[in-house]
């Protein structure tokens, strides 16, 4: 006997599931990237500011780690799969790479232009959330928005 899932039935339409979970897979890609772009300048870093920014690094990596497993459990609860591979967070990606390792100063600038499009791929799927009705990605992305834009500007606020 051959049992198949019931189809998903959680009062969002396929479609919009599918969309928002296409939605949120830029989002995860964005982290994800921004992530490993926060881990290497955390390994990278120099200068007087070592230990000030080794240390918040740390913290900012370690947010974006629980995080990425949080949008992936969301995509697998709207019935999509989840990006996981390099490849696929490469082509859905906005952040830039940066070319070799800037100086403190040039992290704390591209940390703070890579947390604006985070902020700015979790804005448009927040978006297409709030269209379909679901709460439970809103909520999500509206913490995501948050901790961002907080730390846009905390790290813009270093280099004033």
């Amino acid at each position: 006997m051959d049992i198949s899932a019931p189809p998903i039935d959680i009062g969002i339409a396929d479609d919009d599931r599918r969309q928002i979970a296409s939605e949120l897979a830029r989002v995860t890609a964005d982290t994800y990237t921004l992530y490993l772009k926060t881990h290497n300048y955390h390994w990278n870093v120099t200068g007087p500011l070592f230990n000030t920014l080794h240390l918040m690094f740390e913290v900012h990596y370690n947010e974006m780690w629980t995080a990425v497993d949080l949008l992936a459990e969301r995509i697998r609860s709207l019935g999509e799969f989840a990006p996981g591979s390099y490849r696929q967070f490469a082509e859905l990606t906005s952040i830039i790479e940066a070319d070799g390792v800037p100086s403190a100063e040039g992290m704390l600038a591209d940390l703070v232009a890579g947390h604006e499009a985070v902020a700015r791929s979790a804005r448009t799927a927040l978006e297409v959330a709030d269209r379909a009705g679901d709460q439970p990605t809103a909520d999500l992305l509206t913490q995501r928005l948050q901790v961002h834009e907080k730390t846009a500007w905390m790290l813009r606020s270093m280099l004033a």
